[in-house]
């Protein structure tokens, strides 16, 4: 078992939690999005973002907004919707418990 893996699948069980967060913020073009979680060391490639933004926008909790771009083709910026926020609020909750629970867990 390769531990990288284990790792990989970890990250990709939060980022969902993470990229609603960062939408609710305010409106963010996919690039950034990516910027912030590199800088959180969350390391994820587009080939991954692209595709969660997606499911995430036809599951109504992410919305967008086509933004004209002085330097090329107009931009999609992405926005948590009010149903985004409401599953955010979950998940966040969610987080916090299971993040206690596996603390004690590894603590001891």
């Amino acid at each position: 078992m390769k531990i990288e893996n284990t790792e990989a699948q970890m990250r990709k069980g939060i980022l969902e939690l993470c990229v609603l967060s960062i939408t609710d913020k305010e409106p963010v073009y996919p690039s950034d999005i990516l910027k912030q979680l590199k800088a959180c060391k969350l390391l994820v490639v587009e080939g991954t973002i692209y595709p969660l933004l997606n499911r995430l926008s036809k599951a109504q909790l992410l919305a967008y907004d086509w933004v004209e771009s002085e330097t090329g083709p107009p931009r999609k910026y992405y926005k948590t919707t009010d149903n985004g926020k409401e599953v955010l609020t979950h998940l966040k909750s969610h987080w916090e418990k299971l993040q206690s629970s596996v603390q004690q867990l590894v603590a001891n």
